[in-house]
C-alpha cells in the first residue's frame, strides 16, 4: 500500500473521455464519457507497474513513467 500512495487519485486522458480513479483500498472506478463506473475492479502497484483486474475478470496493465500513466494504448495524467 505504501508504495502506491503517490498513484492514488484521479487519472484522465487529455480529452477527459477516460477517467481512472485509483482508490486507497486498491480498488478503481473507470468512467468512459458519460458512462460513470463503466468498469470497476482491483489494482496492484508493483514498482512503476500497475495491474488491473475488473470485477468481470478482465485483466490489463500499465506503467507509470515521469508522472504519466500509460495504460492499454492510452495516456493518462493525474488530476490535482
Amino acid at each position: 500500500m505504501e508504495q502506491s500512495k503517490e498513484y492514488i487519485g484521479m487519472w484522465v486522458t487529455k480529452d477527459k473521455h477516460i477517467k481512472h480513479e485509483l482508490l486507497p483500498n486498491n480498488r478503481y472506478d473507470e468512467a468512459r464519457g458519460n458512462r460513470k463506473k463503466a468498469y470497476q475492479g482491483h489494482y496492484t502497484v508493483t514498482g512503476n507497474y500497475i495491474d488491473y483486474k475488473d470485477d468481470t475478470g478482465f485483466t490489463a496493465d500499465g506503467e507509470f513513467r515521469n508522472g504519466i500513466l500509460y495504460h492499454a494504448g492510452m495516456i493518462l495524467y493525474k488530476e490535482n
